[in-house]
């Protein structure tokens, strides 16, 4: 057994022979190596990733002791690739929890049975470095760590997604050399690492040497300060130097020009100034970028520098004196395969992908991440909250939310050191990023005299961004002491709470809503009622969705199927099931539909009517910087589906905020419908996207579309009536419909000998519940609506004509000991031509919770595989999910009507359908209209097996297609974590009516 210290229960003891925090660079020898930003053309740095021999230990007991000296024997040892996660190697346990601590609840303490890994690696250092001092830093390793080099004790760190450098110079030597690192599963900060996520283990970042000079910069803080009137800057540069240095800065712009430069000795610390006039400045749609060289002796640090000037003015977020709106999400760092372990190239697609949805700011929830992202962030232009690694909401679960439970480690002076070192290093090793505009004090873990301490430091530090923390706000009476918090901050408020705040003359501060709009599933559904306040309330800044990617780990089934697994597939316990599976786009960066709504809900160009029936529109430049000379306008105008004329605007120039107004020529005629849709498109190629990419659409309706009754066109014959038993037999010229009088619906409907029903008709209240639904579905089941049938009370036939048969049916739907959910009166009529027209009028019990829908339900036979529809697309839509969708007429396949989900649920539905034909690949199908627009779906998957499985890859595709005709079909939301579902998009009314048309067709015959 090791016999190692217990620094990892020890309060006192955060580490053990760590250098201090320091900005982060990487030094080259020359301003050429500096510009290329490769850290592997500089010949003082090293990297250590790569193959590692690695064991892992179930705890310290079973740690054979000296694993790290030069002579153990390792070769029988695993090898593991560094950087990675133990848990998706297999080894440990894959556990995913949201609140709840993994462990009991005993801080500092932590199990005795503490898993552990060892890791060894062999290495070469080169004789050129004799002369200098040497440096490991490892940018992070969870959750702490001891070090040994060449069989000596170096040091110990916690503090799991900051870096911790170490000083080598006394333990390297030329040549062969040995590392080792036992990295412990938990410590003490285990309890402030209690973020929603995987939980992953291991030396998950980066690992590297660096040789410096004997005498070198060990820190730089580059701080500006810009004149009012931003014409002029000066660019002041605080230096810390390990002994006498003669420092030289350049500062150069993007081309490569020289700007400004000066020199000074500095010896301990110093200060450089260099002033520039009429400074570039830089912002997330005009990230430009000056690169300031800093030489010492025979090293060049480079960092990028982007002038801004963040500050609150009267209430209201400006960076460089422009209100500005951060369009955000929170991202964690998650990968489908390796975890926690992001490479470059996939920081790289997040941030494209973000770019090419007109997002504009991420809040790293909730700790820093990798500094490289931050230096793609400066470049791709992006504004960052960065979070410290700070969560403890475990502390208040584990005392039942008892009053003053969530604040008890931040109101513990045994923690304050813990706490406030996660400000320090954070903002130490970030502060010269210049896409960092907020430092964020981390999450959901109480508030009291710990955090206070954090910020009061952070903003004297550093004066020149804002401080942020959400807990300050939560309740659970924490402290209300927040003079050191230049924001206010919500989690999924309201839309009405956040007007009220807006318009509240006693509050000074912007609100930042740092969570909303809960992303899990199919979803989010409110995300235009929340913008529509942002953009109108200027002291509203703007928020974060929750979150950006689905936290799904890529495994395969017994039979080699590949899914994506979430929280409990394991064995985990105690797991908090798919809620890790909440984003905007899929593990693997497939995209949601919620991410295309986010896309044209914060599109940067808005286009109203100014005068419809003129074809004259208003032009909204919601930039914040750019005018709108960078994007041009398509334009067309479809009468009846058909491109009747198109054309572009290129000559836009509304200055960011402001308007301007435009006019399509086009005469327009009154023979059928006409659609306009505008397209805003980029002018130039970006960093993230080609020439001509598309911002977004807006959509405008000329004229209604005139009904052509194709009805009118065929056949009326009379219709022969029989009667068997309970079955009403009508037949015509080329139909014979079937009517069950027990059931109280049809059972078959034919057009030439053709089947069209797989199944009998029915009238169906439930859906597959969205994750969404995940809180209001419990009161849902309670009532029955998830086992409802139908009761017949009376069926009426009658023939009042030879070509037209009535039907009426009193029922009503309910489910097990309960009162009937609704009760009703349908009526169906056929005519001579074999179409059914059914109204409905239903009553809904009044003290009942609103309903999932309500509407007609079918299953057609095998071979239906084509849906052709008007209304809304191409893909699905929902009353509070449709700004994404455009409307006109689509041609699809059932599997294209499909939105796979990783965990099941309703999905798929058409908002606002004008018609829609279901059929065979020949064309021979069903017609279904209805006087005003309906919810249609259309699905190999009935609702019974969504609301059953748990995983996509779980279903079981029937050969039947399911449609869904509803009259509405309640809103999406975000109450899955957000507040619950708006009054406006429940289907709550206590009585309706509903009409629909149901005709036999063969398509080539319309």
């Amino acid at each position: 057994m090791i016999n190692v210290p217990k620094f990892y229960e020890d309060l006192t003891v955060l580490q053990q022979g760590r250098s201090a925090p320091r900005a982060y660079y990487i030094p080259y020898s020359n301003t050429e190596a500096a510009a290329s930003g490769k850290r592997g053309r500089s010949p003082y740095y090293q990297t250590l990733n790569g193959s590692w021999k690695f064991q892992y230990n179930t705890s310290l007991a079973s740690v054979e002791d000296k694993f790290y000296k030069n002579e153990m024997d390792v070769s029988n040892w695993d090898s593991l690739i560094v950087p990675s996660c133990w848990q998706v190697n297999g080894y440990d346990q894959l556990h995913y929890t949201n609140v709840n601590y993994p462990i009991p609840c005993d801080p500092p303490f932590v199990p005795d049975d503490n898993p552990v890994g060892l890791y060894v690696r062999d290495f070469n250092v080169s004789e050129s470095w004799e002369l200098k001092k040497q440096y490991i830093v490892f940018e992070g390793v969870n959750s702490c760590f001891y070090l040994w080099v060449n069989g000596e004790f170096v040091g110990y760190s916690q503090g799991s997604r900051v870096p911790a450098e170490f000083d080598l110079t006394d333990f390297l030597r030329p040549g062969q050399n040995r590392i080792g690192v036992m990295v412990l599963k938990w410590c003490d900060g285990t309890y402030i690492e209690d973020q929603d996520a995987w939980r992953y283990s291991g030396i998950f970042r980066d690992v590297y040497l660096l040789a410096r000079d004997a005498h070198h910069i060990r820190d730089l803080f580059i701080k500006q300060e810009i004149a009012d009137d931003f014409s002029k800057s000066e660019l002041r540069i605080d230096l810390e130097t390990t002994g006498p240095s003669k420092i030289i800065a350049e500062l150069k712009d993007a081309a490569g020009n020289l700007i400004a430069s000066g020199e000074k000795d500095v010896d301990g610390n110093g200060e450089l100034v260099l002033k520039i006039a009429n400074p570039t400045l830089w912002n997330a749609e005009q990230p430009y970028l000056y690169q300031l060289y800093v030489h010492a002796g025979a090293e060049v640090l480079v960092n990028s520098v982007g002038f801004r000037r963040i500050e609150v003015l009267n209430g209201v977020f400006t960076i460089n004196g422009q209100m500005v709106k951060l369009k955000g999400v929170n991202r964690h760092d998650s990968h489908p395969i390796l975890g926690q372990t992001i490479p470059l190239n996939h920081m790289i697609q997040d941030l494209k992908l973000m770019k090419q949805h007109n997002i504009n700011t991420i809040r790293t929830s909730h700790y820093p991440n990798d500094p490289r992202f931050l230096e793609l962030c400066n470049k791709i232009g992006f504004y960052v909250i960065d979070e410290a690694d700070l969560e403890c909401h475990g502390i208040g679960i584990a005392e039942n939310w008892a009053e003053g439970a969530l604040h008890k480690l931040s109101a513990n002076p045994m923690w304050r050191e813990a706490f406030l070192e996660r400000a320090i290093r954070m903002v130490e090793r970030d502060k010269n990023q210049p896409s960092v505009i907020i430092w964020s004090m981390g999450n959901e873990s109480g508030f009291d005299s710990n955090h206070i301490a954090m910020q009061v430091w952070t903003q004297e530090r550093d004066a020149s961004r804002l401080v942020h923390y959400e807990g300050a706000a939560s309740g659970y009476n924490g402290s209300k002491d927040v003079e050191s918090l230049d924001i206010e901050s919500r989690m999924y408020a309201t839309v009405q709470s956040l007007e009220e705040y807006a318009m509240d003359e006693s509050h000074t501060k912007p609100l930042f809503l740092c969570e909303y709009s809960h992303a899990m599933g199919n979803g989010p559904g409110d995300l235009q009622d929340y913008w529509d306040a942002i953009y109108k309330q200027p002291k509203l800044m703007g928020g974060c969705v929750w979150e950006w990617c689905d936290h799904g780990i890529q495994t395969y089934t017994e039979n080699g199927v590949p899914y994506f697994a979430y929280g409990g597939d394991f064995g985990d316990k105690p797991n908090d099931g798919n809620f890790c599976i909440d984003g905007l786009v899929t593990p693997d960066r497939k995209p949601h539909t919620g991410l295309k709504e986010l896309k044209q809900v914060i599109s940067p160009v808005r286009i109203e009517a100014d005068d419809l029936a003129g074809l004259k529109y208003k032009v909204t430049n919601l930039f914040d910087f750019l005018d709108l000379s960078v994007v041009y306008l398509t334009w067309k105008i479809e009468v009846n589906g058909e491109i009747a004329k198109q054309g572009h605007i290129w000559e836009l120039n509304a200055k960011p905020h402001a308007s301007q107004a435009v006019s399509v020529p086009f005469e327009k005629s009154s023979n059928g419908a006409a659609l306009l849709t505008f397209s805003v498109h980029m002018k130039d190629e970006t960093k993230w996207a080609a020439a001509g990419f598309e911002l977004g659409f807006q959509q405008f309706e000329l004229a209604a579309a005139t009904r052509i009754d194709k009805a009118n066109f065929k056949p009326i014959s009379a219709i022969k009536t029989t009667v068997q038993e309970n079955l009403l037999i009508l037949e015509g010229f080329d139909f014979r419909h079937i009517f069950d009088q027990h059931t109280g619906t049809f059972i078959s409907l034919t057009k030439n000998g053709v089947e069209m029903l797989g199944a009998p008709a029915t009238f169906e209240i439930w859906r597959a519940p969205t994750d969404n639904d995940r809180n209001i579905k419990h009161k849902w089941i309670e009532e029955g609506y998830d086992s409802t049938f139908m009761k017949v009370y009376d069926v009426k036939w009658e023939q009042p004509e030879r070509s037209k048969v009535n039907i009426s049916v009193s029922f009503s739907l309910g489910g097990y000991i309960r009162y009937p959910v609704l009760k009703g009166e349908a009526l169906w009529s056929v005519d001579g031509t074999g179409e059914l027209t059914l109204s409905v009028k239903a009553a809904v019990r009044d003290e009942l919770v609103f309903l999932p829908r309500f509407g007609l339900r079918l299953a057609m036979p095998s071979g239906t595989e084509e849906i052709e529809y008007a209304g809304f697309g191409p893909h699905e839509s929902y009353v509070d999910k449709r700004r994404s969708v455009h409307k006109g007429t689509f041609l699809l396949s059932v599997d294209e009507m499909h939105e796979s989900y990783i965990f099941p649920q309703e999905n798929g539905s058409r908002y606002g359908t004008e018609w829609a034909i279901a059929s065979n690949s020949q064309g021979m199908g069903l017609k279904f209209e209805s006087s005003t627009p309906f919810s249609f779906n259309a699905s190999h998957y009935s609702l019974e097996e969504l609301t059953a499985k748990t995983h996509a890859h779980m279903l079981e595709k029937s050969k039947l297609t399911f449609l869904h005709l509803d009259y509405k079909l309640s809103g999406i939301g975000s109450n899955s974590c957000g507040p619950e579902l708006l009054d406006k998009y429940r289907l709550a009314e206590k009585s309706f009516t509903f009409d629909l048309k149901i005709r036999p067709i063969f398509k080539e015959d319309e």
